[in-house]
């Protein structure tokens, strides 16, 4: 049941999602989505912990209800020049892959 309604909010674009920057790299990453902020700062120590293992550093969060177009945004140069690499959000269409 608890599923459903997240995924109703998530449609609606009412669904907690977690925002977490970090300067180096310099990304933006969205997780979610979460019934509630309360339940998404329940669960933020394991996104950081990830991140850190990846070397991530100067991690900012924020929460907040709507829905992303994008889960993970590169704002770096990429592999091939571009200034920027993105990555859809599936069922989503994809934009600079």
């Amino acid at each position: 049941m608890k599923e459903l309604l997240i995924q109703i909010l998530n449609f609606l674009g009412l669904a907690c999602w977690m925002k977490l920057t970090t300067e180096n790299p310099r990304c933006t990453y969205y997780f979610g989505p979460f019934l509630t902020k309360k339940e998404a700062r329940e669960n933020q120590q394991g996104y950081i912990d990830d991140l850190l293992e990846e070397g991530a550093k100067e991690i900012k969060i924020s929460m907040k209800r709507f829905k992303p177009t994008e889960l993970t945004i590169f704002e770096e140069l990429g592999e091939f020049n571009e200034p920027s690499q993105r990555v859809k959000v599936s069922g989503q269409p994809s934009l600079n892959l």
